[in-house]
């Protein structure tokens, strides 16, 4: 018999052929399947459904923690309750000690080694060294605050999601609902639509839309704990792989939203740089593994690639104009992320590129198609957009302009306009107000003025 040293999870009562999964690797079950063993210390996760085809799935998170010589090796139990179909945690103590006593008995043939399915010992090692880097900036505090407060587990399915997803979630049942009610998801709120302080007006306003370090340093600030910026990449890092393994649409979501408020600032690359170069060094990670789910995770030579090319566009623009000196870890991180999208899918971020593209059609005819979504994006050097502040004489002066004054039908500036088709209509006493242009201003210019 063998020992039992090592850290395992046992999963119950799952049925034949069941789907199952721990990290980076999934299979199907077979009667005699109990659990995983040689679990390496770290955070894990397992994930299972009821059937291999397509259905909620199940999943949970926990930590192997480092043990020392005389103490026992963990042991985390999870069981699958036919009736509610769900994948629940074992706390009964007599049970817990019974399964510990009897490991010996299934050790060999109803517990898998952990990663088994790698080949080569190289093999086991790269995708341990994947996982450890998809979970580099994930911790307790992050799972509870994401999925609630638990001793060893954190739980959640395909169907769990944050509040401002819960609607837009394709084909939710009410008894899909009333699950989410008991298991919401807490993300950090993210509203692009809302980028600048309370109060900010003008200039600082227009300059909090076009960068959105404020929101940046602002979420830091209110939400992160112990205001680490870190944990934010953590949170991306828990969505993409509740994407990938539980095909997660709120997770999807906000995995999305983290990039857009990342990708979108400017100043915040030299504010937190090894932010950036941890996450651009992460994305590109996440993308090398999209296609472990058959047909890809998302199709990024296609147009559901434009979000995110896009968002790489606006950041290589920004961190152009920042001081080299203060950005050539990020800048060469972003150049090998660059190169591999370049390799793999044909990307180029440069910006004729990302705006003109051949397109073959079904009869072999070959059209270039043009984004116009991006020229206001291109404009630079001397035809880079400012932001100034106009005094009330600047705005006077503006196009030859005077300031707004009120007139009446009747005012001298009127009367070339009085020759119209319903004179009756002229001589309306009614009043409005003009912006005053020149005196030789034409006739057809004069509905400008209302």
């Amino acid at each position: 018999m063998e020992t039992t040293d090592t850290a395992c999870v046992l999963l119950l009562n799952l049925s034949a052929a069941a789907l199952g999964g721990i990290d980076l690797l999934s299979f199907t079950t077979t009667p005699r399947f109990k659990g995983i063993k040689n679990l390496p210390p770290g955070y894990h996760f397992i994930f299972t459904s009821s059937t291999s085809s397509i259905s909620v799935r199940h999943g949970a998170w926990f930590h192997v923690k480092s043990t020392k010589a005389n103490e026992p090796a963990p042991l985390f139990i999870k069981k699958w309750n036919s009736s509610t179909e769900a994948l629940e945690a074992e706390t009964s103590p007599a049970e817990l000690l019974r399964w510990r006593a009897n490991l010996g008995s299934i050790w060999r043939e109803g517990l898998s080694p952990y990663r088994q399915s790698a080949v080569q010992d190289s093999e086991v090692a790269e995708e341990k060294n994947d996982w450890d880097l998809l979970t580099s900036e994930i911790s307790e505090s992050l799972l509870s605050g994401i999925t609630g407060p638990t001793i060893d587990h954190w739980t959640l399915t395909s169907a769990s999601s944050a509040k401002v997803d819960e609607e837009k979630i394709p084909g939710l049942t009410q008894t899909a609902t009333e699950i989410l009610e008991e298991k919401e998801l807490t993300f950090f709120p993210i509203d692009l639509k809302r980028t600048w302080r309370p109060g900010a007006t003008g200039r600082e306003r227009t300059e909090a839309v076009l960068d959105h370090t404020w929101a940046l340093n602002d979420l830091i600030e209110s939400y992160c704990r112990d205001k680490v910026a870190l944990e934010i990449l953590g949170e991306m890092q828990f969505c993409f792989l509740m994407v990938l393994s539980l095909n997660n649409y709120s997770c999807l979501e906000q995995w999305k939203r983290i990039l857009n408020l990342l990708l979108t600032c400017k100043a915040a690359i030299v504010q937190h740089r090894s932010l950036y170069v941890k996450l651009l060094s992460t994305l590109r990670l996440q993308l090398q593994h999209c296609n472990d789910v058959e047909g890809g995770l998302f199709d990024l030579s296609d147009e559901s690639g434009s979000l995110l090319k896009t968002l790489l566009h606006k950041f290589k623009l920004g961190l152009a104009e920042l001081p080299k000196e203060s950005t050539e870890s990020v800048t060469e991180e972003l150049f090998e992320l660059e190169n591999y999208l370049r390799g793999e899918y044909g990307w180029q971020l440069d910006s004729d590129f990302v705006r003109k593209g051949m397109m073959e059609m079904e009869d072999g005819e070959k059209i270039e198609l043009q984004v116009s979504g991006y020229e206001e994006e291109d404009e630079s050097g001397e035809y880079a957009p400012v932001v100034v502040d106009l005094s009330p004489e600047d705005v006077a002066a503006f196009a030859g302009a005077t300031p707004f004054r009120k007139i009446t039908i009747h005012d001298k500036e009127r009367k070339e306009v009085e020759n119209s088709d319903d004179e009756s209509d002229a001589s309306d006493e009614v009043q409005g107000y003009e912006v005053g242009f020149d005196d030789d201003a034409e006739v057809e210019d004069m509905d400008m003025r209302y």
